[in-house]
């Protein structure tokens, strides 16, 4: 009796070890034991979590490496643009002020005086001569342009001012001389009567009157062994020596440099062009 109650008691005993053993031995079918903080850390800090979900691993290594993307904008870039290379004849056009070498034969009518004014280069020359620029409004012309290039001819160290005879100013009031631009129709009038037939100008009454026709495209004589430059400044040159007193002359000889006065847009007569008092 004794060893059977001695029995019962182990029995006993056995049991309530296992009770309370059991709970942290055994796991219920279908449940997993729930880790604790400590558990989900590695020694180095990793969490647990990101070994089973490799992308969540990476999205979180690579979230402080991404550099913001730029926006687009449309406010100008500060790079220069480069101007188209132009060609020697729009040079020269770009110099004189000529926007476009085909000149109507009849224009607006009204001749519009350029602004500005400009010192003689040569103060103390014998005559200070001062000259107002105009061009007939409906010209492809720009007149301030081609107002710089008169002047610039004028006051040439080869013009008539080369031996300090005379230096010129411009002006925008009252004038010794006035240069005029016009187109064909209107130098015939402003010449008249001298026959200027549609195709050449003169410098008289206290204007130079410029064809405007012929300032543009110049003459295919002159441009054979001349420049369209050299063309424009010659005819500036030819009728405000007029304007000085100069005549015309004739070509010396063939071959030689032709006179400025003598009369180049009608032939050159064997001579070469030249543009110039003093070449």
């Amino acid at each position: 009796m004794r060893r059977f109650l001695l029995a019962m008691a182990a029995v006993a005993v056995g049991v309530v070890i296992g009770v309370l053993v059991a709970p942290h031995v055994l796991t219920p079918a279908g449940q997993q034991l729930v880790p604790t903080a400590g558990d989900l850390r590695s020694e180095d800090g990793v969490s647990r979590e990101s070994e089973r979900d490799p992308e969540a691993l990476a999205e979180q290594s690579t979230a402080g490496d991404e550099e913001p993307t730029a926006e687009p904008t449309d406010e100008p870039t500060d790079e220069p643009t480069e101007e188209p290379t132009l060609s020697p004849a729009e040079r020269a056009d770009r110099r004189a002020g000529v926007q476009d070498r085909e000149i109507p034969d009849s224009a607006d009518g009204t001749l519009s005086v350029v602004s500005g004014e400009q010192d003689a280069p040569d103060p103390g020359a014998e005559r200070v001569v001062t000259v107002r620029v105009e061009v007939e409004d409906g010209l492809a012309i720009d007149g301030e342009t081609f107002a710089g290039f008169v002047m610039d001819t004028l006051n040439d160290e080869r013009g008539w001012g080369h031996d300090g005879a005379v230096s010129f100013a411009r002006t925008d009031g009252e004038p010794d001389f006035r240069v005029v631009l016009a187109s064909p129709d209107q130098v015939d009038q402003m010449c008249a009567p001298l026959r200027t037939v549609g195709e050449y100008s003169c410098g008289r009454y206290g204007h130079a009157a410029l064809n405007a026709t012929r300032f543009a495209q110049a003459t295919e004589e002159f441009l054979a062994e001349g420049s369209i430059t050299g063309y424009r400044q010659y005819v500036i040159t030819h009728e405000v020596g007029h304007l000085l007193g100069h005549q015309h002359q004739d070509c010396p000889g063939t071959g030689e440099v032709a006179p400025v006065m003598q009369q180049q847009t009608i032939t050159l007569d064997g001579c070469v062009p030249n543009a110039w008092p003093a070449p």
